[in-house]
């Protein structure tokens, strides 16, 4: 199909911020794709970029093993940004001089521009940017203007306009970086040309188009699971071919208290569409017992769901097979279950590394190039209500991955009595909109020794992970006051007397994920 969009290609040579810097492009209205650094020139081009971003990432350019960049991009005529790494491995293939200058620069660091050009015009003489290197530019590729300079870096930022190439020494993608966005929307737009077009309507117009071209006059199955993203993908279908879709809510069994009524409740009120709900719960459980590896786990779930989903297609369109499949999968959960080359696999998502080999539907997964603000950006252009886009993120395992060890019956009903206090509590304090989401982890392979009504007691810890985030791809741990955690701890402790202990998580993402497994 073609191209709709100017494609910026995000190369990623191993960096904290590579999906950092795919999510500032698009919040300049531009697509974005991040590619590994193996990826052959000949591949990138193939992709028709209107610009390109190298990122920066853990090696010294001169070391033995580090990736390097082929001097035929810079010659192919698309537009090309470098940032920390990117931009010191573009200044050595077109012969600038890169060295470790004894002055490593690390977090707040002040920058002098010395000549603006077309990259850094209209920003303050010195500011305040975000850094991460102890090698510098030291000279510049012939040809190019130096803008800029930092007490470690002689070469903080350079461009050659005439060639449509500039990079900068420091990460303008960290909100840290003060008129970061700038920067890069400078690259985009002045240096590249880029056409700011990849907004919430053109998504849903070139998804509609893209489905009804798929789908044509057959019928579609979407699995419904009450979140977010799964509500907006089945809008998106039903807009597109309307009561061709049949949505499916599997109830696993594995859903927080209430969920289940809720979610029929809102999605067929907001949506009008056809629903069938079928209660799965104890094949599940079943499937699940005696499985404490969280891999296994979301292997075993996501091909349960998809057997549930083809039990219950057989049972619809007159017994005629249904080709289709929608799903609600995001760019986030590509990304950590190894999609694309060179990608690691930090956990297999139910619904991408977990499926079955044998799926005998097509997919259809209208969201697979978002990421979750946008996914509510487009909930919201659907006309969704507010209750179903801004619901927190849950994930599509469930509670499953949220006990540390088997799962049983009797941690699913603990699990839920504990999520429910939680929620509440949060929802009590006016939470909803600042915490990103916050999972609440039975470690039940854990006990520890408490005391309550004068006895000594062993039971199981719950622990609190309340986080901030934009994308889920990097998350910090939210500042909950200490009021609200005091009430969840005395409520969580004083109704289920086999909890006996009330922990925090305060780790980042990374190094941590938000989901325990």
């Amino acid at each position: 199909m073609e191209q709709l969009h100017d494609v910026v290609l995000v190369v990623d040579y191993g960096a904290q911020y590579a999906q950092l810097i795919a999510r500032r492009v698009r919040e300049a209205s531009v697509y974005s794709e991040i590619v590994p650094h193996t990826m052959s020139v000949e591949d990138m081009l193939a992709k028709d970029p209107a610009a390109i971003i190298l990122s920066g990432g853990p090696k010294s350019v001169y070391a033995d093993g580090a990736p390097q960049v082929d001097p035929a991009l810079f010659s192919a005529g698309v537009p090309v940004m470098g940032i920390c790494y990117g931009f010191q491995a573009m200044a050595e293939a077109l012969g600038g001089t890169v060295a470790r200058t004894g002055a490593s620069e690390y977090g707040r660091t002040s920058l002098c521009i010395t000549s603006p050009g077309h990259l850094l015009s209209h920003i303050p003489h010195t500011i305040s940017v975000w850094m991460s290197h102890g090698d510098s530019v030291e000279r510049a590729p012939e040809g190019f203007t130096t803008l800029a300079r930092t007490a470690g870096a002689p070469v903080a930022a350079f461009e050659d306009v005439e060639r449509q190439l500039v990079g900068v020494q420091w990460h303008p993608e960290v909100a840290h970086s003060e008129s970061g966005q700038a920067v890069m929307e400078h690259f985009l737009f002045d240096v590249a040309g880029c056409r700011p077009d990849w907004t919430a309507s053109s998504i849903v117009s070139d998804q509609i188009s893209r489905i009804r071209a798929e789908v044509g006059d057959r019928r579609v199955i979407c699995g419904l699971s009450g979140g977010v993203d799964s509500a907006v993908a089945a809008a998106l279908v039903q807009r597109a071919v309307g009561d061709q879709l049949t949505c499916v809510f599997v109830d696993h069994g594995l859903l927080r208290k209430g969920e289940a009524e809720q979610v029929k409740k809102d999605f067929v009120e907001a949506t009008g569409a056809d629903l069938v709900v079928t209660d799965e719960s104890q094949r599940f459980l079943g499937a699940l017992e005696g499985v404490s590896d969280p891999e296994t786990k979301r292997k075993i779930i996501g091909r349960e769901f998809i057997r549930a989903f083809e039990d219950v297609a057989r049972g619809l369109n007159d017994g005629q097979p249904i080709d289709f499949l929608v799903q609600g999968t995001l760019y986030p959960d590509v990304v950590e279950s190894g999609g694309g080359d060179g990608a690691a696999n930090i956990k297999s998502h139910h619904n991408v590394g977990g499926l079955p080999k044998d799926l005998k539907f097509t997919l259809v997964e209208p969201l697979r190039a978002l990421f979750k603000d946008e996914v509510r950006a487009v909930g919201s252009e659907l006309n969704l209500p507010d209750e179903m886009v801004w619901r927190q993120p849950f994930p599509g395992p469930g509670l499953a991955i949220r006990i540390i060890g088997e799962v049983t019956g009797e941690r699913l009903e603990l699990l839920r009595e504990a999520d429910a206090i939680v929620r509440e509590e949060i929802r009590a304090a006016g939470l909803n909109r600042k915490i990103w989401q916050c999972p609440v982890v039975l470690l039940a392979n854990v006990h520890s020794v408490g005391v309550q009504g004068d006895g000594r007691t062993y039971g199981s810890p719950i622990m609190l992970r309340p986080v901030t985030s934009e994308d889920a791809m990097t998350a910090d741990w939210a500042r909950v006051p200490f009021d609200v955690l005091e009430k969840i701890s005395t409520r969580i402790t004083n109704a289920l007397p086999q909890i006996n202990r009330v922990a925090l998580d305060i780790t980042s993402k990374p190094p941590a994920t938000i989901e325990w497994e």
